[in-house]
């Protein structure tokens, strides 16, 4: 089992850079693919990046791609999205998740949920 703890989200304007990192207690996190999501108000969850178990392979969605970078440290234990150039659209909660399986792209894939994380981007 994985229990996953986001770290803070802030406040932030336009065109300025966040970085979010997720903490992950449990002996197995190595194993997992993780992933972050985000769910913006009135909107379903939505994949935003993953990186695999052992970190050589990442995935963007299409609306972050070139913009944001996910990373993971697995002696730490910690996986981080660094977002840069936000823009109001990317105004979300913000979920970090553990997945056992394929494809690390869907929501249905993961097990384990952190409570999630506010980022909001002002224009």
């Amino acid at each position: 089992q994985v229990q996953l703890v986001e770290s803070v989200g802030e406040l932030v304007q336009a065109g300025g850079s966040l970085r979010l990192s997720c903490a992950a207690s449990g002996r197995t996190f190595s194993s997992y693919h993780m992933g972050w999501f985000r769910q913006a108000p009135g909107k379903e969850r939505e994949f935003v990046a993953a990186v695999t178990w052992s970190g050589g392979l990442t995935y963007y969605a299409d609306s972050v791609k070139g913009r944001f970078t996910i990373s993971r440290d697995n002696a730490k234990k910690t996986v981080s999205l660094q977002m840069n150039s936000l823009n109001p659209e990317d105004t979300a909660v913000y979920y970090c998740a553990a997945s056992p399986r394929y494809p690390i792209t869907a929501v249905r894939s993961y097990d384990y949920w952190g409570q999630g994380t506010q980022v909001t981007v002002s224009s």
